[in-house]
């Protein structure tokens, strides 16, 4: 008798789990269909950490947080992790995040060679992917995607916009002091069609590897060329210890200007003002530009560590903030199905966000914005912590970006 009951109990708590249990799968997959997955991936430790790194990811989760899209019952999970600037460790990352972890959009992905590397891999695995710290070209040219968006800057751009602006003020001979991957070699070749457009001419250049610590031996050579102009075609902390031991060598009192070819304002802040003064960059988003922009800067601020955005995180906000907007009128299932179809949605809608304002993307992937010519404030001319530049000229998004028939890119009828 015992035994039975013993028997009956079993059975009845057995069929009081049995729904409960057969439940939780349901559920899983219904959320799980429901949900978008965002990776960042970026350097978090290295040399571009300061303009990629934690406060990427923080835009990114702002950009959530802005787009409303979760009180519309859509889920959004964010994942970051750090490529090490190697273009196999990159594409091992967004491989697993693809395959494994159900990630659908991959965004920021400083260093060219990482961003090219990613690139291939999402469109085979027809993903999304949405590049705002790599400057190459490529990216809309050669190894076009239907899966990729270019967003802040590129090499074209910044090669136009700075390069062009040294050649007309003077600076009609150039030295390059570049770094030695897909990025540095990029923006030297822009630079130098500009140059050599305006009636310039380039003396020559030098290579120097990622993360270099001591740049006299190349500054040597730059001095020993006579040019006018040293062109920086490096970044991050490759750039601040360049100016810094410019300054340091004396460079610009003799009479040679420095050329920074990609600067960004956190650069500016290791810096300080004392040494970045009179220095000349581009940028497509400042903290200070617009009403709008310091709105954004506003709310995202308290969640950087005491970081500013630069463009580069700029852009991955703006480019997050878009796709969820194309999510929102294509579904979920569509945008999950296929990244291809997403990235067709976004460019059929036109962008407007408060880091870029109105603007649209092309059919090759570039997205269009105006870019703007920076000078470095003195340290006088500054009213407070991170105002730091004043808008020499503004480049129209018309002008700003490579022709769209000069890309070669396959999706582009000839």
């Amino acid at each position: 008798m015992m035994q039975d009951r013993r028997s009956l109990l079993k059975t009845a708590a057995a069929a009081a789990l049995t729904p409960a249990l057969s439940a939780v799968p349901g559920r899983a997959r219904a959320q799980a269909a429901n949900t978008l997955k965002i990776g960042v991936l970026n350097d978090q430790s290295g040399v571009y950490r300061d303009i990629s790194g934690p406060t990427s990811v923080a835009c990114v989760r702002q950009a959530i947080q802005d787009s409303g899209i979760t009180a519309r019952g859509v889920n959004v999970e964010v994942v970051f992790a750090d490529h090490q600037n190697k273009a196999d460790v990159g594409a091992t990352i967004a491989r697993q995040w693809l395959d494994r972890d159900g990630v659908d959009v991959i965004v920021d992905v400083p260093n060219s060679a990482v961003a090219l590397a990613v690139n291939a891999v999402v469109r085979e695995k027809n993903r999304a992917y949405f590049n705002s710290t790599g400057a190459t070209t490529d990216l809309t040219g050669a190894q076009c995607s239907p899966n990729t968006v270019h967003w802040t800057y590129d090499t074209y751009m910044l090669a136009r916009s700075t390069g062009g602006a040294m050649v007309k003020t003077g600076g009609d001979s150039w030295f390059f002091i570049t770094a030695d991957y897909a990025f540095g070699h990029a923006l030297e070749r822009d630079t130098t069609s500009f140059v050599q457009a305006a009636g310039g001419k380039v003396l020559g250049s030098v290579k120097h590897p990622l993360q270099s610590t001591d740049f006299s031996s190349f500054l040597l050579q730059a001095q020993q060329s006579r040019a006018k102009v040293i062109g920086l075609a490096n970044a991050g902390t490759d750039t601040i210890n360049s100016v810094k031991q410019a300054a340091e060598f004396g460079v610009t009192r003799r009479g040679t200007k420095i050329a920074v070819l990609l600067m960004f304002i956190n650069d500016v802040h290791s810096l300080g003002l004392k040494a970045a003064q009179g220095l000349v960059c581009t940028e497509s988003f400042y903290w200070d530009l617009n009403d709008r922009t310091r709105a954004f800067t506003s709310r995202v601020k308290g969640n950087l560590g005491g970081n500013m955005p630069a463009m580069s995180h700029a852009g991955c906000y703006a480019s997050v903030l878009h796709y969820l907007k194309a999510v929102g009128d294509m579904g979920v299932a569509a945008a999950k199905a296929s990244g291809a179809d997403a990235v067709a949605r976004m460019k059929a809608i036109p962008t407007d966000d408060d880091c870029f304002g109105a603007g649209q993307i092309r059919a090759d992937g570039r997205k269009l914005h105006p870019a703007y010519l920076f000078e470095v404030k003195s340290p006088e001319e500054s009213k407070g912590p991170w105002d730091y530049y004043k808008v020499l000229q503004t480049t129209s998004a018309a002008e700003a970006w490579r022709p769209l028939a000069e890309g070669k890119c396959s999706l582009i009828a000839s």
